[in-house]
């Protein structure tokens, strides 16, 4: 049995065959998933588990080059806009329509879907490499 890192083992499978290049959408309980990726659903309740917990969980596991985010996040949800421009500092964040973030989902390689209650708690993440 693993004794850290993530546990959800379909999760830390899904994360396993990643690759350099692959998105994998970081999602609120509200978000519409898009036919064709895997989709790993953890909410449990409502808020639970958050956007920071989950987003923080894949950061700490992944090679990130950047992320995609609704510029509406700005507005809408600061509190999410400022964990994003403080995970994704500088030119790694690129802010884009909302409508425009939902046409890129069906792009992923992967959904992470959480219990986040709160809106445009959404980021495209786009894989690196370690070396």
């Amino acid at each position: 049995m693993k004794k850290a890192g993530i546990l959800n083992r379909h999760l830390a499978g899904a994360l396993a065959e990643l690759g350099h290049g692959d998105r994998v959408l970081v999602c609120d309980a509200g978000m519409p998933l898009p036919a064709g990726p895997r989709v790993v659903d953890l909410a449990f309740v409502a808020g639970v588990p958050t956007f920071a917990q989950v987003l923080d969980g894949l950061l700490a596991e992944l090679v990130v080059e950047g992320a995609v985010a609704a510029r509406e996040v700005r507005e809408a949800n600061p509190a999410a806009a400022a964990l994003l421009e403080r995970r994704f500092p500088g030119p790694a964040l690129h802010l884009i329509a909302h409508e425009e973030l939902k046409e890129r989902t069906a792009g992923a390689r992967l959904v992470v879907r959480t219990g986040e209650a709160s809106p445009y708690a959404n980021a495209l993440l786009t894989c690196g490499v370690f070396f």
